[in-house]
């Protein structure tokens, strides 16, 4: 099977070019949002083959999945020679996000399409995404297993917020100080450096995936401090890296995280002082972050994700 996807979001495009297909990833000159091509700090298999617009326009493609709405209003129609997805190629829109917004107003850019397939990548976002007569699935993460790495070394918080300063109140980057204050916090993603100095916040960098995961695994818990997001693919790894995690019951994550992996509450001082026996328990974190482990591998492993989609993709070519 041959399918067209833009690079949109790394991490999950990692795990979804793992599969057994080809998959025509545009890329542009400058390496734009509308061509990035194939990732440079992620390891993606040979599969995964960059294509120009002239080369898409003259491929045979089987699916097209479709991420952003610009791509649904006539991005990819451009890119593959007047053909429509949906209405002559096969296609899924893939919603990585919770709605952005007056939430009860929110229609799907997708909503009221008896041509197209709308992927939900939680079973939260499936409740909240008003989609309308459009058909849904939700096909939950999975990703490539970095293997059992932790060591807790380190007696602090690692978090993983992209564009922090830009995102605040949503990531919960207002509470990193808070959170600080109790426990030290080591901050990575991109545009991490843009908070080195906050008080209490031990170090800020962006690392390739590689590093971040080692990096990571050294520190004593995992902290998932965000308000508002689908399931942060970041965490994901956390638990498959063994971390304990002390995050905020809101969104996916409650689901995600069963009382033996690690803490959830919507009160930061319970989050504060769970933090803060993790660090003074080395053991008990130790074992709540094999029950993350265990608990990640299970419904977020890469095979399930892998032939959750393949099924997917057969039903919409049908």
């Amino acid at each position: 099977m041959r399918i067209l996807l833009w690079h949109v979001h790394g991490a999950w495009t990692t795990a979804f070019v793992h599969g057994p297909h080809e998959y025509l990833i545009p890329v542009t000159s400058d390496r734009g949002p509308d061509g990035l091509g194939r990732a440079r700090t992620y390891a993606w298999p040979a599969a995964a083959v960059e294509v120009t617009g002239e080369q898409a326009a003259a491929a045979e493609v089987d699916v097209v999945v479709l991420q952003r709405p610009h791509e649904l209003a006539g991005l990819a129609a451009e890119w593959l020679g007047g053909r429509r997805p949906g209405r002559d190629l096969p296609a899924v829109y893939l919603e990585h996000n919770a709605p952005q917004g007056p939430v009860g107003e929110m229609r799907h850019p997708a909503a009221d399409r008896d041509d197209l397939v709308v992927v939900h990548v939680t079973h939260f976002n499936d409740l909240f995404w008003d989609c309308g007569t459009t058909r849904t699935r939700v096909v939950e993460h999975g990703v490539v297993d970095p293997g059992y790495r932790y060591s807790g070394e380190l007696d602090g918080a690692a978090v993983v917020l992209n564009e922090a300063v830009r995102r605040g109140r949503v990531t919960g980057t207002d509470l990193l100080g808070r959170l600080a204050a109790h426990v030290p916090v080591d901050l990575f993603g991109m545009g991490a450096e843009q908070l080195a100095g906050t008080p209490g916040v031990r170090s800020a960098q962006d690392l390739p995936q590689a590093r971040l995961h080692a990096e990571m695994a050294r520190r004593r818990l995992y902290l998932h401090p965000v308000r508002w997001t689908s399931l942060g693919l970041s965490l994901v790894e956390a638990m498959h890296l063994g971390m304990p995690v002390v995050g905020l019951a809101t969104t996916e994550v409650v689901e995600a995280v069963p009382a033996e992996a690690g803490v959830l509450s919507t009160r930061v001082d319970v989050l504060a002082e769970a933090a803060r026996w993790l660090v003074a328990d080395p053991e008990r974190a130790r074992v709540m972050g094999k029950a993350a482990r265990a608990t990640a591998l299970a419904r977020h492993g890469l095979q399930r994700f892998l032939d959750d989609w393949d099924r997917l993709l057969d039903e919409v070519r049908a």
